[in-house]
């Protein structure tokens, strides 16, 4: 029989060094998806650790996990029961976080698991008006699919709309005019202030905004005959343009691995029209060559058809 000595020698290091955390919120931030996915969630679980327990800001551990879009800390929280409807200081939930920062594929996770995809903050904001805000187009049309409404109000009156005219995010104020009943009443419907859309863009400076409503106006460029208005990205990755999709992908309008509606990515879509430039960029910048649209394909299998 080895003594405790020799036996303490044939301990792996790993386990002989387990992780001393409290609670998953230093995980989940370090976002170690392969010791996530192995043992180290479920280590953490079965001594105890809290998943609701709040940090900085009253986040939780899903809250961190939205935000920096590590979407298989997501899914293994989700699979252990977290609270996806905890509020922070501001009423955010973590569909709020994921929408404002982008993350699409973890938005998708929690829209999954059955949150809400109209749950609002302290102002009314709900998740599309975070997207709207911050120019997610990606998240916008993802919560859309998942039945956000965008013709709710926030508590001064704005539609999201509203939001995306004030920042100047026009991929995502032309996808939510196409997607309005009427594009005569969104263009001219006011917040609190008695302030539409366009009163909005002048007062920031938004001048892409306002040319965009006079052309609209004017119907010289309605958006219900725009040709693949929803998916810009996607259309410059099949046609190869990568100074647009470079654009787009590094202003954060799309997330790197945003699906279309069928469930294709950007690599998806270079990958099928040969545009080796495109994919070489892709790759380097971190896109997920493993993701499969809804046929179940990789971009290698959409290569190769």
């Amino acid at each position: 029989m080895p003594t405790n000595a020799a036996a303490a020698s044939a301990t792996p290091a790993a386990v002989k060094k387990k992780p001393n955390y409290a609670n998953l919120h230093e995980a989940v931030k370090a976002g170690d998806v392969e010791q996530l996915a192995s043992m180290c969630l479920h280590w953490l679980l079965w001594h105890g650790a809290d998943i609701t327990a709040l940090a900085i800001r009253d986040w939780t551990a899903a809250h961190f996990a939205a935000i920096r879009g590590h979407d298989a800390c997501m899914q293994a929280l989700v699979m252990n029961g977290v609270n996806l409807t905890a509020q922070d200081d501001r009423g955010c939930t973590p569909s709020h976080l994921a929408a404002a920062h982008g993350q699409s594929y973890t938005l998708q996770t929690i829209l999954r698991s059955g949150m809400d995809a109209n749950v609002s903050d302290k102002n009314d904001w709900q998740p599309v008006h975070y997207a709207a805000f911050h120019g997610r187009l990606g998240c916008l049309q993802l919560l859309i699919r998942w039945g956000a409404t965008i013709n709710d109000v926030d508590n001064n009156g704005n539609l999201p709309a509203h939001l995306a005219a004030m920042e100047g995010h026009l991929h995502c104020f032309k996808f939510l005019v196409s997607k309005m009943a009427s594009v005569s009443h969104t263009l001219k419907a006011r917040n609190d202030h008695g302030e539409t859309p366009k009163d909005l863009a002048q007062r920031f400076y938004k001048d892409n905004i306002v040319q965009y409503i006079d052309s609209v106006e004017h119907e010289r460029d309605h958006p219900e005959e725009q040709e693949n208005l929803a998916f810009p990205a996607h259309v410059a990755a099949f046609k190869g343009d990568l100074v647009m999709l470079r654009r787009l992908v590094e202003s954060g309008v799309i997330n790197i691995n945003e699906r279309d509606e069928k469930g294709s990515t950007l690599m998806h879509k270079a990958a099928g029209q040969g545009h080796i430039s495109c994919l070489q960029w892709l790759i380097e910048t971190g896109a997920d060559c493993d993701i499969t649209n809804e046929a179940g394909e990789t971009p290698k299998d959409v290569a190769k058809r």
